[in-house]
C-alpha cells in the first residue's frame, strides 16, 4: 500500500547507504523515486573506513529490503586485537559462530553495489551536485551544478552531515565536539606495511595511549585503513592547522606526536598513500520546523550527524529509512506531512540516545588513562 505517494515523485538527495536503502524500501512499494548523487558514476571510489551494520538496527532495514543474505555473503566477520603502543598484543577477541553475523564489516563500495543492483535501472542519476532547492508551481525545483533541473513532490535529504539544504527543516548548526581524526589509507598493506598488517592478523586493531587512540582495519577493498583520534590542538583553530595534502608534513606531525610508538605504527605512517583530517562534529537535535513549503525531511547524517565513537551513525540512518518508509507506505497516516511528522518525533528521540552514547564514549576516550578494553568489557 502506497496511496500517500500515489502519482507522486520522490527525490532522494544522496546515494550513500542510507539514501539507497530508502530508495529500495520505497520501490518495494512501487513508489516513483529518483536518487540524485554527486559522485561521477557508480565506480567512483567512496572514501572512508568500512561499515558494520548492527543486529537490531541497521540490519533490520537491510532485511526489510531483502538484502540481508547479500550483506552476510559480502561482509567480513572480524575480531578485535587490542595492542599497546609498542605493538604488543594485549588481548584478542575472535568472532565465534554465535556472533559472526552481529556486525560484520563491509567496504562502502561493496555495500553500494549490493544496493544499486536491487534498484530499478536508472534510479540513480549520477554527477548531480545539488546547488539550490526552491518551491516552484506547487513542486520542489531541484537545481544542480552544470546539469538540468528536476522536480519532485517530496524531497528526502540524505546527503550527509554537511548538507547545504537542511535549512528548510531545521535551523540547527553543526558543532565540533573537540576530537580530531587523522585517517590514512595504505594500499597493498601486506607489501607496504607488513609489520602493521601482521599485527592486525586479520582483525581490527585498537591501541590507546595517553589520549592518542589508533584504530586500523587491514581489509578495506585491498587497503589498510586507519584512524588516529586525538584532541584537536588549539593552535589549529588559529590558522596553524596541518595541510593534509602535504603528506610529509602529516607524517612528521605523527612521528613527533607519537615518538615512543613502536615500529609497526611508524611503518604504517610512512606507508600511507594519502591522509584526510576530520574534526568530529554533531548536529544538535531539537524540534524541527512545522512550517515547510512542501513535504521535505532529513535522514541519516543530514538529520543527526554524530561522532563515530559508538558505531551508530549509519545504523541510526538505516533505522530512519525503516521508520520513514513504513510511515509513508503502510497506510497509517492521512497525509504525507503527518507521516513525516511522526517519523521525525520518533527519530529525534532514538537519534538523541545514540548521540549521547557517542558523547559518553568520547569523554572517556579523552582520559589519558583510557583503554579501549573499557568499551568492550
Amino acid at each position: 500500500m502506497q496511496y500517500l505517494l500515489k502519482d507522486k515523485k520522490v527525490a532522494i538527495i544522496g546515494g550513500g547507504p542510507v539514501g539507497l536503502t530508502m530508495a529500495r524500501l520505497l520501490q518495494q512499494k512501487e513508489v516513483n523515486v529518483t536518487v540524485y548523487e554527486r559522485d561521477f558514476d557508480a565506480q567512483t571510489r567512496i572514501w572512508g573506513g568500512t561499515l558494520d551494520l548492527h543486529k537490531g538496527s541497521g540490519q533490520e532495514a537491510i532485511k526489510k529490503a531483502g538484502l540481508l543474505e547479500n550483506y552476510y555473503t559480502t561482509a567480513i566477520p572480524m575480531g578485535i586485537i587490542f595492542a599497546d603502543q609498542q605493538g604488543n598484543t594485549l588481548y584478542t577477541r575472535k568472532p565465534t559462530p554465535e556472533n559472526r553475523y552481529d556486525n560484520p564489516e563491509i567496504n562502502r563500495n561493496q555495500l553500494r553495489k549490493i544496493l544499486l543492483e536491487s534498484l530499478v535501472p536508472d534510479t540513480v542519476i549520477w554527477n548531480r551536485k545539488l546547488t539550490n532547492l526552491t518551491e516552484h508551481n506547487g513542486k520542489w525545483l531541484l537545481q544542480f551544478e552544470n546539469q538540468p533541473d528536476a522536480t519532485a513532490d517530496l524531497v528526502i535529504v540524505a546527503n550527509g552531515g554537511m548538507s547545504k539544504v537542511r535549512n528548510y527543516v531545521t535551523d540547527a548548526e553543526i558543532e565540533e565536539t573537540g576530537s580530531f581524526i587523522i585517517q590514512g589509507d595504505v594500499p597493498q598493506p601486506e607489501i607496504n606495511s607488513p609489520q602493521m598488517y601482521g599485527l592486525c592478523d586479520g582483525s581490527r586493531l585498537m591501541t590507546s595511549n595517553q589520549g592518542s587512540l589508533f584504530v586500523a582495519n587491514p581489509y578495506n577493498n585491498g587497503s589498510l585503513t586507519y584512524g588516529l583520534i586525538i584532541q584537536k590542538p588549539q593552535e589549529w583553530d588559529q590558522g596553524n592547522a596541518l595541510d593534509f595534502q602535504d603528506k610529509e608534513s602529516v607524517i612528521q606531525f605523527l612521528s613527533e606526536r607519537l615518538p615512543d610508538w613502536g615500529k609497526p605504527y611508524q611503518e604504517v605512517f610512512q606507508a600511507t598513500s594519502f591522509f584526510v583530517g576530520l574534526p568530529t562534529r554533531k548536529l544538535p537535535l531539537k524540534q524541527w520546523k512545522d512550517s515547510r513549503p512542501l513535504p521535505i525531511t532529513l535522514i541519516g547524517d543530514a538529520a543527526h550527524l554524530m561522532p563515530p565513537f559508538a558505531g551508530q551513525g549509519v545504523n541510526i540512518g538505516l533505522v530512519d529509512t525503516l521508520t520513514l518508509s513504513e510511515n509513508l507506505t503502510e497506510g497509517s497516516f492521512e497525509t504525507v506531512e503527518a507521516a513525516i511528522k511522526d517519523y521525525e518525533l520518533k527519530m529525534i528521540k532514538y537519534a538523541a540516545e545514540a548521540q549521547q552514547e557517542s558523547a559518553v564514549n568520547e569523554a572517556e576516550m579523552r582520559d589519558p588513562d583510557f583503554s579501549f578494553l573499557q568499551l568492550f568489557k
